[in-house]
């Protein structure tokens, strides 16, 4: 498991970077390494990484700068690596979205071991996050709930949130029939009339049904509201 994970060594001492990625590759990781934030980033944006050991003291841009940099774009596990103690340092690191701070007085097997428990913790999250990952299938229609996401034959939709919440209310209990007065209620507030509704599906329809003059899936109920057929 670990020859698929690319360590990324960041460090201006080339002693310590040695030192790593011998340790780091005795453990069948595969290791790249900079020794400094430009060229850390130009490798972070080319190679795929799925974990960083980042010295905080670099010349130029820093750490704590490259890790925040990084945060915008993307959530790989990082490890500071520094010559202080400080708690001030651990707290900022930790806030900026590290997830460990090790002391370079640490043992080279203990780096790597930090290493191969935030690699766990990862794991774990991904896999957490696949489970509670909910897809609604209803052949053409597809809701993603956890990324919002919205697919009509394949192809991404973009619904507004209150587009995306009534869909997901028809999708959640198909062929049960909402009155108006209920998705009033539930979306509105109580406030508006049927017209309201009746411009909401309409746009929702000429987003999701292959003829929104003839639907399929979002069918009125007349004089009562609308249901949801799948397939």
């Amino acid at each position: 498991m670990n020859g698929l994970n690319t360590i990324l060594v960041v460090d201006d001492d080339q002693s310590i970077v040695e030192l790593l990625r011998d340790f780091l590759e005795n453990e069948n990781f595969h290791v790249i390494t900079a020794c400094g934030a430009d060229e850390a980033w130009a490798l972070f944006q080319q190679s795929s990484i799925q974990c960083m050991v980042l010295d905080i003291m670099m010349p130029g841009q820093n750490g704590f700068e490259l890790c925040r940099r990084i945060r915008a774009e993307s959530s790989v596990p990082i490890l500071f690596l520094s010559a202080r103690s400080e708690d001030v340092d651990k707290i900022r690191g930790l806030t900026l979205g590290g997830d460990d701070y090790i002391v370079k007085t640490a043992s080279p097997g203990e780096i790597v071991a930090r290493v191969k428990a935030v690699l766990r913790r990862s794991a774990s999250k991904v896999s957490k996050q696949q489970m509670d990952e909910k897809i609604l299938d209803y052949g053409r229609i597809k809701l993603n709930l956890s990324a919002r996401e919205v697919l009509v034959e394949g192809k991404s939709v973009v619904l507004t949130p209150k587009e995306f919440e009534l869909l997901r209310l028809f999708v959640e209990h198909p062929r049960h029939v909402f009155s108006y007065e209920q998705l009033l209620a539930k979306f509105w507030e109580g406030v508006g009339d049927r017209h309201t509704i009746r411009v909401h599906l309409s746009r929702l329809r000429e987003k999701v049904e292959s003829d929104p003059n003839h639907p399929q899936h979002l069918l009125n109920v007349w004089g009562i509201g609308y249901r949801f057929e799948g397939g």
